[in-house]
């Protein structure tokens, strides 16, 4: 792939079904095996989800960064639902370095992945993360690169705009109220970044999604697509549904979200 070829467009809904941290204590119905992923996954893809963010766990339900794993994970998802998107994630969790994170991109060469830059790049040397980030758009592998602040997002803009982080197009996560008040996102805790897309994108083509925290994290979604953005949702995130009840599972707060945009007239079409 050359470095200006476009990145793969991700779909309007991903699920985040289980995440980093979260158990069954959390929810019984939090996917922790890799047969409960791929169930989740069908489950979510005919409620409305078009990719899946996908942890992988080893024996004792901790998140890992392993290549079997999620290689096992790919090519079960690739058997059961071949038309859903399939992004992993690099998330250190406090233990895996920038080290850790790359290897196990270049080992699995997965086709979509999620990579936070203050993790990746956590001061200001910039020439590994460089190198990486080269490879991965030769090879044709997304990038979604998450962000947790607007501050994240001037970063973000001044790599792209320096050259460490390469291409035309960009896909971003949006990160909203990770450090509020018992990690409840709200819609106007898109705002910061908004302001700083208006003022920062220019010729730089952004497709930029949201995740949000808590018990208003399909109110806050439903904000960020109307203002052109995408969303990620499931229980990595937030285990309530809009009317305040804790859902049922991971497809039930797919049903949630969906039905929240259909009664703004606003189609979810999967492709």
């Amino acid at each position: 792939m050359s470095p200006d070829t476009k990145s793969q467009a991700l779909p309007l809904i991903m699920v985040a079904p289980n995440g980093a941290r979260r158990t069954k204590v959390d929810h019984p119905g939090l996917p922790m095996s890799i047969t409960e992923t791929v169930e989740t996954a069908v489950a979510c893809f005919e409620a409305g989800a078009g990719a899946i963010h996908a942890h992988v766990r080893d024996e004792t339900g901790a998140h890992v960064l392993d290549k079997d794993l999620y290689q096992a994970l790919l090519s079960e998802l690739n058997a059961a639902l071949p038309q859903m998107q399939v992004q992993i994630t690099t998330e250190a969790v406090g233990k895996y370095t920038p080290e850790d994170q790359r290897k196990l991109v270049q080992e699995l060469r997965p086709s979509l992945v999620s990579i936070a830059v203050r993790e990746m790049v956590p001061d200001d040397g910039t020439d590994t993360a460089a190198e990486f980030y080269s490879w991965a758009l030769k090879e044709g592998i997304s990038v979604q690169h998450i962000l947790y602040s607007a501050e994240d997002l001037d970063r973000f803009f001044d790599f792209v705009e320096n050259g460490s982080i390469p291409g035309i197009t960009h896909q971003v996560l949006l990160v909203l109220g990770r450090y509020a008040d018992n990690q409840e996102s709200a819609p106007e805790d898109l705002h910061p970044f908004l302001d700083r897309l208006k003022a920062r994108r220019s010729d730089h083509e952004i497709d930029w999604g949201v995740c949000a925290f808590g018990h208003r994290e399909t109110e806050c979604l439903v904000y960020a697509i109307e203002n052109g953005g995408k969303a990620r949702i499931g229980f990595e995130n937030g285990l309530w549904n809009r009317d305040g009840a804790v859902a049922k599972d991971n497809a039930d707060r797919v049903r949630d979200l969906v039905s929240a945009l259909e009664e703004k007239n606003i189609s979810v079409l999967l492709g």
